[in-house]
């Protein structure tokens, strides 16, 4: 029986990774921060038989003190885990500064993973094989960091700051990995390709247009988890990162995995671990 925490598991791909770890008799922590959500799956959940081996916690991950209170409910519910999995994502139509003074598609992207997984970290290396996946545009070369100004105050824009905070992830990755070059914890950085994983979250006109392509064009989120699934269940090779679009693996001299950029980026962010 494994453990396994999915972050922004009430909703797509989350959700459904959640639901598999239950099926096959895992223990699963689900992060969210909608109730009824929550709900819902604790209702799958029972009607899976796997009750008492699902819990959610109600959390607004753009908030670097909710992240640290997660982190402490899962230490208190669980002595080891097998899995960390980062799907929260959501755009913001209009700037939003969190109360820790970042853009909030910077704070959900990729605040809120770098605290989860640093901060679970001694609980991932009790596990038996042991993986942090986050799903995210590994492969896309497309945005940058502003460093100057990464918050955007000057010159938002919805999918400036949703390239930006992708670019960000995955610089994670590589810091993670070289951070941990000793760890039994793998690291990997998953892009799934279009996925039909809702579009409630998006206002108009926006969530008509993206059901319409998910219908003409998305995979399902049971295709879309199935390469995440194989990954997790039998790592290749040897190394703390992995990066896959799909069941591809992609370069790791691609020039937004930069080791130089990956500290940069970490330095810039590390003092929330000691906050």
């Amino acid at each position: 029986m494994g453990t396994y925490v999915v972050a922004g598991g009430t909703n797509g791909m989350g959700r459904g990774l959640a639901l598999h770890f239950l099926s096959r008799g895992d223990r699963v922590t689900v992060v969210g921060s909608d109730p009824a959500r929550g709900r819902r799956l604790l209702d799958d959940a029972a009607r899976l038989s796997a009750a008492d081996r699902a819990a959610f916690v109600r959390a607004d991950l753009t908030s670097a003190a909710e992240n640290a209170r997660v982190i402490e409910e899962v230490k208190a519910r669980h002595d080891t885990l097998d899995g960390l999995v980062c799907t929260a994502l959501r755009p913001f139509p209009k700037r939003v500064e969190t109360p820790d003074g970042y853009e909030a598609t910077f704070a959900l992207y990729y605040v809120s993973r770098f605290l989860l997984a640093y901060g679970l970290t001694g609980l991932l290396e009790r596990g038996a094989n042991p993986m942090i996946v986050n799903i995210c545009g590994v492969g896309v070369t497309k945005g940058r960091i502003h460093w100057d100004d990464l918050s955007l105050k000057r010159g938002y824009g919805t999918v400036k700051a949703m390239l930006q905070a992708g670019r960000a992830t995955d610089l994670l990755g590589v810091a993670y990995a070289r951070n941990h070059p000793d760890a039994r914890t793998r690291y990997l950085l998953h892009h799934p390709g279009f996925t039909d994983s809702g579009a409630d979250g998006l206002a108009q006109p926006a969530r008509s247009v993206v059901k319409l392509l998910a219908r003409l064009a998305a995979q399902p989120v049971e295709r879309a988890i199935a390469p995440i699934i194989e990954l997790m269940d039998d790592p290749p090779g040897t190394g703390g990162l992995l990066a896959y679009d799909r069941r591809r693996p992609l370069d790791p001299s691609l020039p937004t995995l930069d080791p130089a950029a990956a500290h940069r980026l970490y330095e810039l962010t590390s003092h929330l671990l000691r906050s």
